[in-house]
């Protein structure tokens, strides 16, 4: 159900809640004939998501400072608000087939989902869901090599080489293959990614030709899963790009 929002709440009702779930606000007015014709489409939309998309309306004659500080224009007007920001916005009665598309491009889709819950069924059918995603098919890749089966995980990320995360799950599987690494990939299965990277830089300085792109690139997907400001991620970068020469 919607909640009437104002200037004195607009901040833990909108911007703080959306960065739990995503909230559609609705700038309306009472002689505003479009705004309730898009009301009883906001409400249906927002009742059919279960939760997972929050409805607020802002009467702009109550609250003029809210829709200045948002330029509404005209109305009614819809914003999305997503982790503080506004992420979409419409203006118009629009027809309720486009207001359920609005809110679709909000709500999580089952993809994600089944992402969130992390079992490798779950991923397998998100997979199947999103064959292109390479995020899926890195997060199932991980379960399979959890339970020791190297060759799905390869299977897992075929097609998603572009991806350094997804890549260095294949090279990991191929060094593996060739008897290389084990330790270092046991230390990182165990958590120890910093013993693990160490491992493989080392394996690199002394490593065949054709094993060291494979270490590289086993090297490069363990620290795509650490944000690139992290200190650690620049560290291991530089030692990496010292190991290439």
């Amino acid at each position: 159900m919607a909640v009437d929002v104002t200037e004195a709440t607009f901040e833990q009702e909108v911007v703080e809640r959306s960065r739990q779930v995503p909230v559609v606000v609705d700038f309306w007015a009472d002689w505003c004939g479009p705004c309730k014709q898009l009301t009883p489409a906001l409400e249906k939309a927002e009742a059919a998501r279960q939760g997972t998309v929050v409805l607020a309306k802002v009467d702009v004659d109550a609250n003029q400072r809210l829709a200045a500080a948002f330029q509404v224009q005209g109305i009614p007007a819809v914003k999305a608000f997503r982790d503080a920001k506004v992420v979409d916005e419409f203006v118009g009665a629009l027809p309720p087939a486009k207001v359920e598309a609005f809110f679709d491009g909000l709500a999580p889709s089952r993809a994600d989902e089944l992402l969130a819950a992390g079992d490798e069924l779950s991923l397998r059918e998100a997979s199947e869901l999103e064959p292109r995603r390479a995020d899926i098919a890195v997060a199932l890749a991980k379960a399979r090599l959890a339970r020791g089966a190297e060759d799905e995980a390869l299977e897992a990320v075929e097609g998603h080489e572009t991806d350094f995360a997804a890549a260095g799950i294949a090279a990991r599987v191929r060094l593996a293959k060739a008897g290389i690494g084990s330790e270092a990939f046991a230390a990182l299965d165990r958590g120890e990614r910093e013993t693990a990277l160490d491992a493989l830089i080392e394996a690199l300085s002394g490593a065949e030709d054709e094993n060291r792109d494979d270490l590289r690139q086993a090297i490069v997907g363990v620290l795509s899963d650490l944000d690139p400001a992290d200190p650690t991620a620049r560290a291991y970068r530089r030692k990496l790009s010292l190991a290439l020469g």
